[in-house]
């Protein structure tokens, strides 16, 4: 009997660390400690000014530009990894798509079980979606995501489907979703650079952005009261930063996406694989200093409309149009990347055409204009012509034949 009894205790105390490894969530510990004190931040500005590369404990990083969509810094930033519960970043997308705010949520038996970090909500409950999405980016609840889930598509199974049909409308490569809670698993995973461009997409979304710019507010389960705070560290203690989202598991180590604003310059931020709550925190603000520090927010247009006005200057009356009647002016096509981050201004190369045969149409295009960034392309526009340019007729020619008799047009030998 004694036997026994152990053994029941033993399989105890494994189902119990195995829970604590699999479903640990640092949503769960305690969240008055202090993360970053006075001290560090001062050592963190000071390191940021002296313009020295900051040393990060996070194993993947990505600075990412919300201005031109690109990762301006990193480490590893494409390379695949577990997320933890960042992924409840594209849980949120997909419901606010999807279902309306108001409706109404039954707790089923399955999300009530969910392991690892909870709102507590228990079968047969009834809570809307706004107060649902809450409790899942807020209190990064695993419960939450899974009735926010099972709301919306049926099953985790068909949610997992649509969150991975919205990565390839978002063009990731490198991104795959089998939760929408973001619990180890092998086929779920995203990276660095990747998970900063599905945070871009969610704030442009004004109501996912109001969510995590919150610090703390009150949700009702069974229209009953609940006070529920904000995981994220940095949002009120960091300036400019608007959110969005904490993480742990085992197999992710500290997670955190950061999204911070201070003037014109707008990045989003992303550590994964930190040690501890106050490394990723410490490596969130170093790359934060160091952007602010090191980048500043470049007019790409201006440049881009100068240059090619004084390339147009010297080259635009030099294409020669074989049998046309008239020159051919130019112009750009539509410029997406209108500002950028940066240290440095880009390069400017202008590529064209220097011979046409008439008749031309409007709007042909005939070269390109590249803007890089050392040996980085970041945008390639079309040049086109503005004007169509006919060919010659049996006037116009009769026309040029008059012009060189009467002397207007004179032949070179």
């Amino acid at each position: 009997m004694k036997k026994i009894k152990k053994i029941i205790i033993l399989v105890l105390l494994i189902v119990m660390v195995n829970n604590f490894f699999v479903y640990a969530d640092d949503e769960n510990e305690l969240l008055n400690e202090p993360i970053i004190e006075e001290n560090d931040k001062k050592e963190i500005e000071a390191a940021a000014s002296s313009n020295i590369k900051p040393t990060i404990n996070s194993r993947r990083y990505a600075i990412y530009d919300r201005l031109s969509g690109r990762c301006i810094y990193g480490k590893d930033e494409n390379k695949q990894t577990a997320m933890a519960s960042t992924t409840k970043i594209m849980t949120a997308i997909i419901v606010v798509e999807n279902c309306k705010l108001e409706d109404i949520v039954t707790i089923t038996a399955k999300a009530a079980g969910t392991g690892g970090s909870t709102l507590g909500i228990n079968k047969d409950d009834k809570i809307t979606v706004n107060d649902l999405l809450y409790g899942l980016m807020l209190r990064s609840g695993n419960d939450a995501a899974v009735a926010l889930a099972i709301h919306t598509a049926g099953s985790v199974e068909e949610f997992a489907n649509m969150m991975n049909q919205k990565a390839k409308q978002l063009n990731l490569k490198n991104t795959h979703f089998v939760t929408p809670h973001g619990l180890d698993n092998e086929e779920h995973y995203t990276t660095a650079y990747e998970l900063a461009k599905i945070t871009d997409y969610a704030l442009k979304n004004k109501t996912i952005a109001k969510i995590v710019a919150t610090k703390s507010t009150t949700i009702y389960i069974n229209e009953m009261p609940r006070q529920i705070n904000n995981t994220n560290e940095l949002l009120g203690n960091v300036e400019g930063v608007y959110g969005v989202k904490t993480g742990f598991t085992n197999n992710a180590g500290r997670c955190l996406v950061t999204s911070v604003k201070r003037g014109d310059m707008d990045l989003i931020v992303v550590v994964l694989g930190a040690d501890t709550r106050k490394d990723r925190a410490k490596d969130s603000m170093k790359l934060i200093e160091y952007a602010f520090k090191k980048y500043r927010v470049i007019n790409v247009e201006e440049i881009i409309n100068k240059e090619f006005e004084l390339w147009k200057q010297i080259n635009e009356n030099r294409i020669y149009i074989d049998k046309g009647t008239t020159n051919v002016e130019l112009e750009l096509e539509d410029i997406k990347i209108k500002k950028l981050t940066e240290e440095n201004e880009p390069k400017i190369e202008i590529n064209a055409v220097s011979n046409l045969v008439a008749p031309v149409e409007k709007e042909k295009r005939i070269g390109t204009l590249t803007v890089k960034i050392g040996n980085e392309i970041i945008e390639e526009i079309e040049i086109k012509t503005k004007n169509e340019v006919n060919k010659r007729g049996i006037i116009e020619y009769f026309n040029i034949i008059s012009k060189i008799y009467s002397g207007k047009i004179k032949i070179l030998n």
